[in-house]
């Protein structure tokens, strides 16, 4: 080309979690059948969407102004029913004019870190969601910046980690929350919230929270809003109904505005974000006009509270599956419907492997394995997708230095869910005692 086309950073965007499903489409090919814990999508785990909320929608697409445009912002009506949901609460209060809708969190996410100046840093955590991450990544130019989660103590963040980071970087001007977690499936304790709150009022940042998770708790968990504890800092919720209703292809999510005039530059960040909208004219309604009629259905509490309790079983069943074998750290979930489970340190080897009897999947992976300088969990997560047709997502593609993957407790049917993760654990256990094989051997794949 004439020039350069891309800007430093630009190759900081990757979605290992829709990158691993190439190679997990060359094995069905082969003819196998793949289980898929990649990816949050409740429908593709044979979640069922309640015939009510089938119906509200079905008889929206019969209203005209369905098919029309809305305020840029998004639906009044909506905004108006969300601004009072989170002032029931009792925390920072917001009117509708503070939220903005977007075609889903991946085009707030995008939106948000688009119109920072390059030196403007967030500090988020590790592991991290990769839409968070590479947004961030990429508009800065570099590497993002990260805060610890430690899987030794229920992956709560080490705010030691974080503290001294925002002391020496002048550059972090924000900081991101994600609460409850993903990719861990933790929820942050009221205390630890108010601990984020006092390092930004320290430091005069900016708080972001990805909140999208909030309402999926469970085993006695409940999640704490943001806007609760902030006080009169500035602060940007991201929120959405793709999992909680579940209705991930509606792509909508929306950004809440908290405390939008305390800060000059906030307020001048809000109103370009809101620009930025109007130019598009505005996002998709049809979910938006949903919103209050499904959050205000009699049968809506009671259909997420025994969502909730499942999960939280399959939590539990999760636990007594894989929580005591050799060589993994697991910590069972609280929020969202996400694992990361993380290798000790060490345990992982250059030359570990899962038998493969199949010589066309053996072929595959080592295909794979041809790969420059790969991280050991992605080694395992691919010797994992050939010999057990498991497609998970490695930790290190979460922005990490540590080595694991990612699961879903998505699956609703019990026997197949429990058979998933007994054959993950069996194939845990034998990667880690693998040995190289003899010269000659026929039977074992992976090197």
């Amino acid at each position: 080309m004439r020039q350069l086309l891309l800007r430093p950073g630009a190759e900081e965007l990757s979605y290992e979690i829709r990158g691993i499903v190439k190679k997990a489409r060359q094995v069905e090919t082969l003819g196998y059948a793949m289980t898929w814990e990649n990816i949050g999508d409740p429908i593709q785990k044979s979640n069922h969407v309640p015939d009510w909320m089938k119906e509200i929608i079905a008889d929206l697409l019969k209203e005209d102004k369905t098919y029309g445009y809305a305020d840029s912002k998004g639906v009044l009506e909506t905004r108006k029913f969300l601004a009072d949901l989170n002032n029931e609460r009792g925390g920072t209060q917001i009117t509708a004019e503070d939220i903005l809708f977007f075609n889903g969190l991946g085009d707030a996410i995008a939106k948000l870190y688009q119109f920072l100046i390059p030196t403007a840093r967030i500090i988020g955590p590790s592991p991290a969601y990769s839409t968070h991450s590479s947004a961030e990544a990429a508009h800065a130019n570099a590497a993002p910046i990260t805060y610890k989660l430690d899987p030794d103590n229920q992956w709560l963040p080490d705010m030691e980690d974080l503290y001294l980071k925002v002391r020496y970087n002048p550059s972090i001007v924000g900081i991101l929350i994600i609460n409850p977690d993903n990719p861990t499936g933790m929820v942050y304790p009221r205390e630890v919230l108010e601990a984020f709150v006092k390092i930004a009022k320290e430091f005069n940042l900016l708080l972001i929270t990805d909140e999208i998770y909030q309402n999926i708790t469970y085993n006695g968990i409940t999640a704490v809003p943001l806007a609760e504890v902030i006080g009169d800092r500035p602060a940007i919720s991201l929120k959405g109904i793709s999992k909680e209703f579940p209705w991930p292809g509606s792509r909508c999510g929306w950004m809440e505005f908290y405390n939008r005039e305390s800060s000059k530059e906030f307020s001048k960040l809000c109103q370009t974000l809101e620009n930025a909208k109007m130019i598009e004219v505005c996002s998709t309604i049809l979910p938006q006009l949903a919103i209050p009629k499904i959050m205000k259905h009699p049968a809506y509490f009671k259909y997420r509270e025994e969502a909730n309790a499942q999960i939280g079983k399959r939590s539990d069943w999760m636990r007594e599956i894989l929580g005591d074998i050799p060589g993994i750290k697991f910590n069972p979930t609280q929020g969202a419907f996400y694992n990361t489970i993380v290798f000790d340190e060490g345990v992982l080897k250059e030359d570990q492997f899962l038998p493969i009897e199949d010589e066309k999947l053996k072929g595959l992976l080592d295909t794979w394995l041809e790969e420059k300088d790969m991280p050991l969990d992605k080694r395992f997560v691919y010797n994992l997708l050939a010999a057990e047709q498991i497609c998970v997502v490695p930790i290190s593609s979460f922005c990490s230095d540590l080595r694991g993957f990612r699961v879903t407790l998505l699956e609703e049917n019990e026997e197949v869910f429990k058979s998933t993760f007994r054959r993950l654990g069996r194939a845990i256990e034998s990667y880690l005692r693998s040995e190289v094989p003899s010269e000659g051997s026929k039977t074992l794949g992976g090197l």
